[in-house]
């Protein structure tokens, strides 16, 4: 079971993760300029959410539904948490490769094509994933998902039939 105070240890760095996360995005076309460092920030930021991701099954993983065998039934819970998590994971990735190979040969004029531009934008709608991840981070911290109830009786009736 996840004690108090660990929990909040793993909430607060998730939320530091998602802090940093908002401030690449926020900030890095500011320097646009100096590649390296837009590069070096867009690897921590890429390492930050992939940190997210392994941290959110963990705490899936750790959990008392997780150990009873109803994987599925986490799994639809927070589906959409898990899905946009990984499209914006994606997007992250895919956005940094493009404007780190544009920008990297010619760091002095300014390029923005259509393609990067869409790409951007859908990149740039992360406001989504973190208000889904900290909704899903917070409700993991509820004591029902650690230990027996009649809830989890009921749904692992429903599996069973």
């Amino acid at each position: 079971m996840l004690q108090t105070s660990n929990y909040s240890l793993v909430l607060s760095l998730q939320f530091l993760l998602l802090s940093y996360d908002l401030f690449v995005n926020s900030f890095s076309e500011l320097l646009q300029k100096t590649p390296v460092i837009q590069l070096v920030l867009f690897i921590i930021q890429d390492i930050a959410v992939l940190f997210n991701i392994i941290i959110i099954f963990l705490m899936f993983f750790n959990t008392f539904v997780f150990q009873a065998g109803l994987v599925n039934l986490l799994f639809h819970k927070f589906k959409g948490t898990i899905i946009l998590t990984a499209v914006y994971f994606a997007l992250s990735i895919s956005l940094h490769v493009w404007v780190m190979n544009l920008r990297w040969k010619n760091s002095n004029s300014f390029i923005w094509t259509d393609g990067l531009q869409m790409l951007f934008v859908f990149q740039r709608l992360a406001v989504l994933y973190c208000y889904f991840y900290k909704r899903t981070a917070v409700r993991l911290g509820d004591p029902h998902f650690y230990q027996d109830s009649l809830w989890l009786r009921k749904e692992f009736m429903q599996v069973r039939r």
